[in-house]
């Protein structure tokens, strides 16, 4: 789909913005860096040749926030594809239960004081069978019909949630380790963290941006489509494996943070236009630099977790969203 001026006004601001935002989030903090410090350490940086003093910007800041653009895209990106294929402006990354998957895992890891690097791998292992789980009892014959699969994952993730709190009330030392996992954090991303998470976001998101145009015929009805000749199931099995593989990898290393990928694809939707072919790209480059923002206004502020500071900006919009869409 080609680009109009406008569009690609829009585009350019939304890249602009992004970089600005990520230059702010390095810059500020405890001790403030100027803006072009910044940019000179991570040309040495790319180059390989790093200053002693430069520790605080390439192994703190820069981590963080390069973790925040490449979650918050993961999540906007898959959120556009769970609205997409359930056909339903409400749905988001952990509708089907990788977030409840995923805190069984890190609060088991947590209790029993498990190597930091072996906490987020059982985390991701536990969200995806949570979502293994979703799909066999939402599972009818050979379909997976959109209605019971949202049943299933509301019925598997109240029943981790359970298990969730049972754990930490058999172990109240490390609640709070768990309550800042359960609101998101990024305060201890790394470089190892993010070669961890890229390969997993990188394939489920770029199947995902693949299927755009498949998405936008789903968006005429099952027997339309089918008619058409897409394989409706196939695709919403393939959806659903490729969205919460990358959900999950997301989600072990820096915790649950919630309503990006209910606010970022709808609002993208709203401006860019309804097809997936470039709502979600856009929503990558939207999804990073909201996730930024939040972070940078998390860490100097008294809110703290970046989650709380999603959260407080998708409760309005969840309420703006239920008074505005039938579903």
């Amino acid at each position: 789909m080609g680009l109009n001026s406008g569009r690609l006004a829009l585009l350019v601001t939304l890249v602009l913005l992004v970089l600005l935002a990520a230059v702010l989030g390095v810059a500020v903090g405890s001790v403030a860096i100027p803006p072009a410090e910044v940019l000179d350490t991570v040309l040495r940086g790319l180059s390989g040749h790093l200053r002693e003093e430069d520790t605080i910007i390439w192994d703190i800041r820069l981590p963080r926030v390069v973790m925040a653009l490449l979650v918050g895209a993961c999540l906007s990106v898959c959120g556009g594809a769970f609205q997409g294929v359930f056909r339903n402006p409400l749905a988001d990354p952990y509708l089907l239960g990788v977030a409840s998957g995923a805190a069984v895992g890190a609060t088991a890891g947590l209790l029993l004081d498990l190597p930091r690097g072996l906490v987020p791998l059982l985390s991701m292992l536990t969200a995806l069978g949570a979502v293994l789980v979703t799909l066999g009892l939402g599972r009818a014959g050979r379909r997976y019909p959109p209605t019971r699969l949202i049943l299933a994952g509301v019925v598997v993730g109240s029943f981790l949630s359970a298990v969730t709190t049972f754990l930490i009330m058999r172990g109240e030392d490390r609640a709070r380790e768990v309550l800042a996992y359960t609101l998101g954090d990024l305060s201890f991303a790394s470089w190892a963290d993010i070669a961890q998470v890229l390969p997993y976001a990188a394939v489920g998101c770029g199947v995902l941006v693949a299927l755009g145009r498949a998405l936008d015929l789903l968006q005429l009805g099952d027997l339309t489509a089918s008619s058409l000749g897409l394989p409706v199931e196939r695709l919403r099995l393939l959806v659903i494996v490729a969205a919460s593989l990358a959900t999950a990898a997301a989600v072990s290393y820096t915790g649950v943070i919630g309503f990006v990928g209910l606010i970022v694809p709808h609002t993208v939707r709203l401006i860019w236009g309804p097809s997936h072919r470039t709502l979600l790209p856009i929503s990558a480059l939207a999804g990073g630099l909201l996730l930024v923002l939040a972070d940078l206004l998390a860490r100097t502020t008294p809110l703290y977790q970046v989650g709380i500071v999603t959260t407080l900006l998708g409760g309005p919009f969840f309420l703006y969203l239920l008074r505005r869409v039938k579903v």
